[in-house]
């Protein structure tokens, strides 16, 4: 079955994609460190532009995903490299949220989001629901 040789190679092209998108939050970031307030459109339109490989990438990802678990645990066991691609894909990706979370409050703290893209309050507050149930008395 050549099926897992074609996750293997979905996550590397998946791999490159999210490299490409860490390269570019990362320079974005430096951007907005800068004092001298440079144009943020190009950051914004490489990563619009990468947007549509993301998200083919991760359909692909997720078409492979389901045959990847139809695979008995022996024959899942001949293929270590898929848990080790899996696993450098979250962590790149996580990293990717992070800088690009960084990267939205250095904006909102140049006053660069308009009004009606700004974040929710809540989001700030993660037991929010929580709280929210356990004052309406909802256990």
């Amino acid at each position: 079955m050549n099926a897992p040789q074609e996750i293997v190679e979905s996550l590397n092209e998946h791999f490159c994609v999210c490299q490409e998108l860490l390269q570019a939050t990362e320079q974005e970031g430096q951007a907005l460190r800068r004092s001298d307030k440079p144009s943020l459109l190009e950051f914004y339109q490489r990563k619009k532009n990468l947007l549509p490989r993301f998200n083919q990438s991760l359909d692909g990802l997720r078409k492979h995903r389901v045959n990847w678990q139809k695979l008995s645990l022996d024959e899942r066991g001949c293929w270590p490299e898929v848990g080790a691609l899996l696993r450098k894909n979250q962590d790149l990706t996580m990293r990717i949220i992070v800088l690009d979370r960084e990267n939205e409050q250095a904006l909102l703290r140049r006053g660069l989001v308009p009004p009606r893209e700004l974040p929710s309050v809540n989001r700030q507050r993660p037991h929010f629901v929580a709280d929210l149930y356990r004052r309406q008395g909802v256990a």
